[in-house]
């Protein structure tokens, strides 16, 4: 599907059920696109794709595979960057694994991924694979800070017809737990660099022993760039795992872990790792050997684990007795068996966490029944919005999403800002001894005194983000007059030198009295109560505050993540229209391949493309570009107002029959609109037909339903294949073409 020209506008190539939705969307959108002479483009940035690019000494020249990410992350650095981007995944392990081994399977000579590299191949081999894994692509992408909010439209329809909210009780047990010590959160440092010290830093590890090794070499930092480092000591993080197993088990909850084994690819993984070993620690004990000569790598989850030991039946029995003498783990399909550290990607903190507060604190247990939750959160950073979140609700009962405001959210990202345990600068320590941070000119940055499996990370803030960060909530507040929070943290060494940032650019601009900075804390109380009274609050937090707010408060007030209006505006003058979350679209392939039923929710795809569009007429001055825009804008209240949005469940109307009434209404809004007699005139007997061939094309599209299909590939699926499955009406693909 992937071209290779810069049209006026890039729909991106990703995976899952996004992806799928796109073989059935997108040729609609560039058949209205095509009649005003705007040309739309993809690119590929799926797993696989990602993947193949990487490898292009191991493909045929049929296989051979653009590197699609490397070329969208130039054009964001340009002014004439439009792109709409759907959620990819952001791979995983065993995801990775996964993929690598269904590409295999296809044709595709790739190398395996080497678990434990010994030769200098593997080791490249390893790198090439390693760059891919976890949030690989919004760094890239995201030149640009976010402003996220849910679409006036959207925002009104969930008011009117409220999602279901679990009760919540005072004497409820669950609650977050977190280390109050030896964290990330207390380990911090941090310095705003000097025009003395700016330029290629390097990290160091010095042993006990006297040995040094370099650990990153040429970290390359502006002048005025914030730079943290911090550390989590192994010994504290298993003494931390140990006291909540018992401590679950005591009180009679589920145990479950909340991380975000995604985007914090390095850090996070290594975490689920020791929690793996803390829970099974008597199999690990006394079958260590055995289970490190079957492969067997605890980060990679239990399941990774059983699969690798099936054979042998006296430690999976050891496993079921560990497991038996363990509190209940909180699951992720308790009728399969798949619990919270199956799959160190199954249970995603910004997900996770919202979805049991918003059931009234309730998980789902072994027995197939709600429970209580000990929601174990090792790094004390930012758990206390969720816990701050749980404490609220004990107190005052669930929110009603028929009458509370909204939250929006201004995020520092631009230019990798706070990308935690994510990238090349996060390193589990080899052995006890000091790493030290050194600045170009010698000064030392920072120094922690480590040992032997230590989690130690640097992460960076530049400063032309910082004051662009600070300009667009400015902006956004002057526009809203609403309730402003920065959500800093002055005890803690980053924000502390954030805000040292922020009050001058505040006072200087006049507007010091339009904002409060308060610890997340307390900003997660005051902005529950503020839309407990039907008011709304701009919530300016860094990345990943971003990314838990943008899930947290939309699934509390809308019931899902997914149709967030997220607009990333690029420093260098072009725009990336994000399109919202993808974390239950799993679950949605799932029902398609099963029962040919898609129940992805297009919402937000319409939401960017509005968006896209009216920015490509500002960029181009291009009034059709206005006009199709704004025709988006009411073809998404019309789905909304006549409850067009897919069905959950097979037979009804699913995501295929929602795009059919997108391009309706779309066509509609451009056939009635004055503006344009040329592109009215164009539209109106499209428009006439849609109406028309409604009962034919409806009656089309659910015949297919209730039978499995087959997509040729889970990750890399068949273009042909997936094309007939996602456009099963001849009546709708002949009008649109």
């Amino acid at each position: 599907m992937a071209d290779t020209t810069t049209p006026d506008i890039i729909y991106t190539q990703v995976d899952e059920a996004p992806e799928l939705a796109t073989y059935s969307l997108l040729p609609i959108i560039r058949s209205f696109a095509d009649a005003a002479g705007i040309s739309i483009g993809t690119r590929d940035i799926s797993l696989a794709g990602r993947i193949l690019a990487a490898f292009p000494e191991a493909l045929t020249a049929d296989q051979k595979q653009s590197d699609d990410l490397a070329i969208l992350g130039q054009l964001v650095k340009t002014p004439d960057a439009n792109i709409i981007k759907l959620p990819n995944v952001s791979a995983s392990v065993p995801q990775l694994v996964a993929a690598v081994k269904e590409l295999q399977s296809q044709g595709y000579a790739l190398p395996d991924y080497p678990e434990a590299p010994s030769s200098d191949a593997e080791k490249k081999t390893r790198a090439a694979y390693d760059a891919i894994k976890g949030s690989a692509v919004n760094p890239v992408l995201r030149e640009g800070n976010s402003d996220r909010r849910a679409a006036n439209a959207v925002k009104k329809y969930a008011m009117a017809n409220p999602h279901s909210m679990g009760t919540w009780s005072k004497d409820s047990k669950t609650k977050v737990s977190s280390m109050s010590d030896g964290d990330f959160f207390s380990n911090e440092k941090s310095l705003t660099l000097t025009d003395a010290q700016a330029g290629a830093a390097k990290i160091v590890h010095l042993a006990a022993d006297g040995a040094e090794t370099v650990l990153k070499d040429g970290v390359t930092l502006p002048a005025g760039t914030v730079v943290d480092t911090t550390f989590m000591s192994a010994k504290a993080l298993d003494k931390f795992l140990a006291k909540q197993i018992e401590e679950t088990k005591a009180e009679g909850t589920l145990f479950s872990l909340h991380l975000k084994a995604t985007m914090m690819k390095i850090s996070d993984p290594i975490i689920f790792g020791h929690a793996v070993r803390e829970f099974l620690k008597p199999v690990f004990e006394k079958y260590g050997e055995e289970l490190k000569a079957a492969g067997v790598n605890p980060n990679a989850g239990i399941g990774d684990m059983m699969a690798r030991i099936d054979d042998k039946p006296e430690i999976m029995a050891a496993i079921k007795a560990a497991m038996d003498e363990r509190p209940p783990m909180y699951m992720v399909n308790s009728d399969k068996g798949i619990t919270n550290l199956h799959v160190p990607s199954d249970v995603i903190i910004d997900a996770s966490m919202p979805a049991l507060i918003r059931a009234g604190g309730k998980g789902w247990g072994p027995d197939n029944k709600e429970h209580d939750t000990n929601c174990v959160i090792p790094d004390n950073s930012y758990a206390p919005v969720y816990d701050e979140s749980i404490k609220y609700f004990k107190e005052t009962g669930a929110l009603d999403p028929t009458t509370s405001g909204t939250v929006q959210n201004i995020g520092l990202m631009a230019q990798k800002a706070e990308e935690y345990g994510s990238h090349p600068t996060t390193f589990e320590i080899p052995a006890d001894g000091t790493v030290k941070m050194i600045a170009a000119n010698g000064d030392v940055i920072s120094e922690h005194n480590v040992e032997a499996n230590d989690i130690w990370r640097a992460a960076s803030a530049r400063k032309a983000p910082i004051e662009d960060w600070v300009q667009l909530a400015i902006d956004r507040q002057k526009a809203e007059g609403c309730e402003a929070i920065f959500w800093l943290d002055g005890d803690r060494a980053h924000d502390a030198e954030l805000i040292a940032y922020v009050k001058p650019i505040l006072e200087a601009k006049g507007v010091a009295d339009k904002f409060q900075i308060m610890s997340p804390a307390k900003a997660t109380r005051q902005t529950l109560e503020t839309i407990r009274k039907g008011e709304s609050s701009i919530a300016i937090t860094g990345n990943v505050l971003r990314d838990y707010l943008t899930d947290l408060f939309p699934i509390l007030e809308l019931g899902t993540s997914a149709k967030m209006l997220s607009i990333v505006k690029l420093m260098q003058g072009g725009g990336l229209f994000e399109t919202g979350a993808g974390g239950s679209a799993p679950k949605h392939v799932q029902q398609l391949v099963e029962e040919n039923h898609l129940r992805w929710d297009s919402l937000g795809e319409f939401s960017a493309l509005g968006e896209s569009l009216k920015f490509l007429a500002d960029q181009k001055n291009n009034e059709k570009a206005r006009i199709l825009g704004k025709a988006v804008d009411a073809a998404t209240q019309g789905v909304l107002d006549n409850n067009k949005s897919p069905s959950r469940k097979v037979g009804e109307p699913d995501n295929r029959a929602s795009h059919y009434y997108f391009a309706l209404y779309w066509a509609q809004a451009l056939a009635s609109q004055t503006d344009d007699t040329a592109m009215a005139k164009h539209f109106a007997p499209i428009a006439e037909k849609l109406a028309t061939n409604e009962s034919k094309i409806l009656d089309e599209l659910a015949a297919v339903q209730g039978k499995p299909v087959d997509l040729g590939g889970y990750y890399h699926s068949d273009p042909t294949k997936t094309e007939a499955v996602m456009r099963p009406s001849p009546t709708l693909n002949a009008i649109i073409g």
